[in-house]
């Protein structure tokens, strides 16, 4: 089942609903006058989908249902969308993200640690473990930088105490803690001149930029880029594009967010399901946005924003597209290792 919404004109809708692109600043630069056009391209009913990432080699995405596998659901997700076939590989642990290995298959940022995996017969082989022990603590959400190193980031999963940290893994497969004291790590990714690294922590109301080393993969003098606090909604996961703005899902609210460089809010569109996740760009021309969402409705009891409900949303846990921005985005580096 196809769903698709489509808003002509340039100006978009003043007020904010499911499905209304609003922009707050000008159009896009190559704004083309087609009509930006939001779609349900899958309805894989995922329960906590993550992490979508467009491989330029093979013209497919993939992403994640994070904690799929406790409800019996797929942990690992591909789809092709010019044929529309879509694959899927279950695992026995929760999965924060992937990445693409330059010599082929996956390193994954599971519960516990960094794992590599076999698309072919889905065997996983452990690299290193960072949250071994802690049953309350995993590994949430990570992206490559463009040396090829894998950066990801723990979480509570009861999303209230400061308990995680932020680990690199190197190509010479060696783990660093680079950041701790983070509730609910979202959001990795980097500006297109490599200089900036930005972080978001969900549960403590800040999106964080970093002054980034690209030649030693070092983030250093953490500071405030855009505070979500007043938000109706929270960070998830996020991209840059390639004019240098941060685009972010943020759950609760469904808009999709684009902070301009200097952290102001240069427009949001809403989508058609609250809970949506994190956000890449993809297609031939890295100019369509793909956005993952969740089905689940059971949280924390120490979050109240999040509302109560007996089932999911209609589309709840569908994989998403948006075209007709005339905004692209940059390629996603494979592991190194």
């Amino acid at each position: 089942m196809a769903i698709s919404l489509g808003f002509g004109g340039r100006a978009g809708c003043k007020a904010l609903h499911r499905g209304c692109v609003e922009y707050s600043q000008r159009p896009p630069p190559d704004y083309n006058d087609e009509p930006v056009k939001i779609e349900c391209v899958l309805e894989c009913g995922n329960h906590l989908g993550e992490g979508p990432l467009w491989d330029v080699e093979e013209g497919r995405l993939y992403w994640v249902d994070g904690t799929g596998r406790r409800v019996n659901k797929p942990s690992i997700w591909r789809l092709d969308p010019k044929t529309g076939k879509a694959d899927s590989w279950s695992l026995k642990r929760d999965i924060g993200a992937l990445a693409l290995r330059k010599n082929g298959g996956a390193v994954l940022a599971l519960d516990d640690g960094f794992y590599f995996f076999d698309f072919k017969d889905a065997k996983l082989e452990k690299i290193e473990l960072v949250h071994a022990g802690q049953p309350r603590t995993r590994l949430n959400d990570g992206k490559c930088d463009r040396r090829g190193r894998f950066f990801a980031g723990g979480m509570d999963d009861k999303e209230e105490l400061k308990l995680c940290g932020l680990w690199r893994l190197d190509p010479d497969l060696s783990v660093t803690l680079v950041d701790d004291g983070i509730i609910c790590s979202n959001g990795p990714c980097w500006s297109p001149d490599d200089k900036t690294f930005y972080f978001a922590d969900t549960f403590q109301g800040e999106i964080w930029k970093y002054d980034y080393d690209v030649e030693s993969g070092t983030p250093a003098n953490r500071r405030l880029f855009a505070s979500f606090k007043k938000d109706p909604g929270v960070a998830d996961g996020s991209t840059v594009d390639a004019e240098g703005c941060v685009w972010n899902a943020q759950l609760i609210s469904g808009d999709l967010v684009r902070y301009a460089p200097d952290g102001s809010v240069e427009r949001r569109i809403g989508m058609p399901v609250r809970n949506i996740t994190s956000v890449i760009f993809g297609g031939d021309k890295l100019d369509e946005i793909y956005v993952t969402s969740m089905s689940r409705v059971k949280h924390p009891a120490a979050h109240e924003r999040f509302a109560k409900e007996a089932k999911p949303q209609f589309l709840a846990g569908s994989l998403f597209r948006i075209t007709g921005l005339g905004i692209r985005g940059l390629p996603e580096p494979r592991f190194a290792g």
